[in-house]
């Protein structure tokens, strides 16, 4: 398991967590698991790897209680963020391959937009979350976040990933499904639905554009 933080949610999680953080730009954390054997194995090959990059610090868990501070931040980074600021969270994943191209495209974005965005996200299959942040009492701003949101989505799907890991379409990415699916893939999905909700009872309104289920209904 690991996970990754950039400073603007370090300095958050630190400040509402204390988890000892370094002040870096960015830090990985990563846990292994198996026999006492693998593990060694596991955290010299992870060691040998991180320092050939010279990191500010590499720390080591030494008990189970300082594996829990380390994790305290990662855990709390979205109340910490939502203690400090408006955000919406995304989670649109990409091959990890694409990571530093799309976390530099990203910044260029927050630039173009006038938002900032604190990255935190699941290093190990790509799927992030970049919580874009943004003034809920500022007119525009929501709508601002959201065109900016969009653009982040279409970059996870143009770089070979998708929409979303784990949050699901809902409503939020529903006009985006066509930036993934050919119109011959959402008319295989609609099939299916139809089959299991032949009389379109179940969200009827989310999930695909709306202008591909106008008046959709089985016989």
């Amino acid at each position: 398991m690991n996970s990754f933080m950039d400073r603007p949610c370090i300095r958050a999680t630190e400040d509402f967590a204390h988890a000892g953080y370094p002040d870096c730009e960015a830090l990985l954390i990563i846990e292994v698991e198996g026999a006492p054997a693998e593990i060694d194995a596991q955290l010299a090959r992870i060691k040998a790897i991180a320092m050939a990059h010279n990191p500010v610090e590499f720390r080591e868990s030494q008990s189970e209680d300082e594996s829990r501070k380390i994790w305290l931040g990662r855990k709390a980074a979205f109340g910490a963020m939502g203690n400090i600021n408006d955000y919406m969270c995304l989670d649109g994943t990409i091959p990890v391959t694409a990571l530093p191209f799309v976390l530099r495209r990203i910044a260029e974005l927050s630039a173009e937009y006038g938002l900032d965005v604190a990255n935190v996200f699941h290093a190990g299959d790509g799927n992030m979350h970049p919580l874009i942040l943004y003034d809920a009492n500022k007119p525009g701003d929501l709508a601002l976040c959201e065109a900016f949101g969009a653009e982040i989505l279409k970059l996870c799907v143009e770089v070979g990933g998708c929409l979303t890991g784990e949050h699901g379409v809902g409503i939020e990415k529903r006009d985006l499904m066509s930036v993934q699916f050919s119109d011959a893939d959402m008319e295989a999905q609609l099939r299916v639905k139809d089959v299991f909700d032949p009389a379109w009872l179940l969200n009827p309104a989310k999930v695909f554009p709306l202008h591909v289920t106008a008046g959709r209904r089985a016989a």
